[in-house]
């Protein structure tokens, strides 16, 4: 069976390790990325979001609008939106929390 995969929208050197046990970590993008070419950004993330399933997440990072097209390429393709996100805890327990919306039509 395969594992889930991760899709990092941007991997900018941060330490992305403790989403590992959501799936196999998959960047889109590498470092700096024109915010406003935003067909650059489908034309990058197309093919890699084409091999995505429903159960794997987008881990959200990286400029806002980058993520604005991911996740519309994900859902467009599944009717659903599987997000990684950061939640930092006053307690040091940092972690990574899945939301999982469901698009009806």
């Amino acid at each position: 069976m395969e594992l889930n995969k991760v899709f990092i929208i941007n991997d900018s050197g941060h330490d992305f390790s403790s989403a590992e046990s959501y799936g196999d970590l998959v960047p889109l993008t590498r470092g700096l990325f024109n915010r406003y070419d935003i067909t650059g950004m489908y034309r990058t993330f197309e093919p890699l979001l084409s091999k995505s399933s429903s159960n794997d997440y987008i881990l959200h990072c990286g400029p806002g609008v980058m993520s604005a097209v991911a996740c519309s390429i994900f859902a467009a393709k599944h009717g659903r939106l599987n997000l990684l996100i950061w939640r930092a805890e006053e307690n040091g327990t940092d972690r990574y929390v899945s939301r999982k919306i469901v698009f009806h039509s």
